[in-house]
């Protein structure tokens, strides 16, 4: 499905179940697509993640509701799915900057209308992309979990982690003192960074990894192999994150929208840093974002 289609029908769908208990899950299983990268795009075309914009849909109609029915309150708690008319209460309140009793008596209330998704041309530079088949391929890193709308903020913390416990003693120069420093040094860990989307619930896995060269697999480390596919590669010239983070949004915003040949496949995705050459905060640092792709049918 073409992607601003994806999009527009993904919000559709949720107005029309705001009150069924729809999440990002049910959204992207509606527009068959994995939920990483429909809460990836929506986020960088909208600027609200898809549970924040359920989350302020429901708050506003409830408040609706408040004005225009006589119905009460834990009714209206239940219905946009609140478990207990406190909860619902605290979440009214901080959206509306007035409880549910103040609405219902006359206070103003904060608008949330439903999303509008248009196409817009800015510019006329062109986006350094090349599709690129490759062979199966596997990753070996350092894994966490994270959540889709505050991935953004929380991934540069995890990389300083990796850092400084494992990288700075081999960066500086000294061998390997332990299996993690090993694997970090003969699989040039650091080189990627890999986006899994397999685990639902809004969040995904994400790995400092590096190409998989066989051997020692350290407790807690994980592997995780790449099928033979086409990708997308977008090379990125910049300071890190704000380079890549501004690819990312480019791409969601002025590559997928309306594409005639390609659109997104798969669950996961990897960005690549050059290990080499520079620092990550030079202004001509060089890294790449890869999106696997497949060809429109």
């Amino acid at each position: 499905m073409e992607w601003l289609t994806c999009v527009r029908t993904a919000i559709a769908y949720m107005e029309e179940h705001l009150t069924d208990g729809v999440s990002a899950q049910d959204a992207a299983d509606r527009v068959h697509l994995s939920p990483f990268f429909l809460q990836k795009g929506f986020s960088l075309m909208t600027g609200h993640g898809i549970g924040e914009y359920l989350r302020n849909r429901r708050l506003y109609r409830a408040a609706v509701d408040l004005r225009e029915t006589d119905d009460k309150v834990i009714d209206i708690a239940f219905r946009y799915g609140y478990e207990t008319p406190e909860s619902f209460t605290k979440a009214f309140t901080r959206f509306h900057e007035a409880t549910p009793s103040q609405v219902r008596g006359g206070a103003d209330i904060k608008t949330f209308l439903p999303l509008t998704i248009k196409l817009s041309i800015h510019g006329g530079d062109q986006m350094d992309c090349k599709i690129t088949p490759m062979f199966p391929f596997k990753v070996i890193g350092f894994q966490k979990v994270f959540d889709n709308e505050t991935a953004y903020a929380e991934i540069p913390k995890f990389w300083d982690e990796i850092c400084e416990r494992y990288a700075l003693s081999v960066y500086a120069g000294n061998a390997p003192a332990n299996p993690y420093e090993q694997a970090l040094v003969d699989n040039c860990i650091g080189e990627y960074g890999v986006c899994i989307d397999d685990i639902g619930g809004g969040r995904f896995r994400y790995l400092v990894a590096g190409k998989y060269t066989g051997g020692n697999v350290p407790e807690g480390m994980v592997v995780y192999e790449f099928p033979r596919g086409d990708w997308a590669v977008f090379n990125c010239i910049g300071p890190i994150p704000e380079a890549l983070q501004s690819m990312n949004t480019r791409i969601f915003r002025e590559w997928l929208p309306g594409n005639p040949e390609y659109e997104l496949c798969g669950s996961a995705s990897v960005e690549w840093y050059d290990c080499v050459n520079g620092e990550k905060t030079d202004p001509d640092y060089h890294s790449a974002i890869w999106v696997p792709v497949k060809r429109r049918e």
